[in-house]
């Protein structure tokens, strides 16, 4: 498993899971990309169906690989027992632990659109178990879906790697974040089709 992910319990909202084991990349949400977010294009890499209504679909530009990436674009659904509100607090109570828990770096912030119902979550989080440390930045825009029964998942994920590399992503983030956040907010969503199985 990949260092920032949750419990299953954090699955329900919609996001920070990882590949288990090697997987066969199967398109099933009518996204095959690429999905181009501030002007990187981001092709499917990686894809999961780890329960009967959730479905995941990672994207990483080309030279880069989920395990190790630079950015990530993510799509996920629930289809069925979420909304952005549920699935948002479901994400912020894991952040809140891992804060807890001794992960100096956690930070988030959430802004609502309530004409839309939609929520925006921006997150920063930190790990060392691999040797060294790692800090992620995320920002996951939760969409209800059509029928109002579940949630959609579309996100950008950024590290920064190693003491200096964490050091320099820390540095720059406060000139890039609040544009990525804007960009996603106003980013013309692709539709999802669960394709039948």
């Amino acid at each position: 498993m990949s260092m920032f992910r949750f419990a299953a319990a954090a699955a329900i909202a919609l996001g920070l899971i990882a590949p288990v084991m090697a997987q066969e990349k199967v398109e099933r949400l009518g996204i095959p990309g690429p999905i181009i977010f501030e002007g990187t294009k981001f092709e499917l890499a990686w894809t999961s169906h780890p329960a009967p209504t959730y479905y995941k679909q990672e994207y990483v530009p080309a030279g880069q690989v989920v395990e190790s990436y630079d950015e990530m674009f993510m799509v996920d659904l629930l289809t069925e027992g979420q909304d952005p509100e549920s699935a948002a607090a479901t994400m912020i109570a894991g952040l809140d632990e891992r804060k807890a828990g001794g992960d100096p770096v956690v930070n988030y912030d959430m802004i609502s659109n309530e004409a839309t119902g939609e929520l925006i979550l921006d997150f920063l989080l930190s790990d060392t178990s691999s040797g060294q440390i790692i800090v992620e930045w995320n920002a996951y825009r939760y969409s209800p879906t059509a029928d109002g029964a579940g949630v959609t998942l579309f996100a950008i994920s950024r590290r920064g790697y190693g003491e200096d590399g964490a050091t320099q992503f820390l540095e720059r983030l406060t000139t890039w974040r609040q544009t990525s956040i804007q960009e996603l907010a106003v980013m013309e969503l692709p539709p999802v089709t669960v394709a039948a199985e």
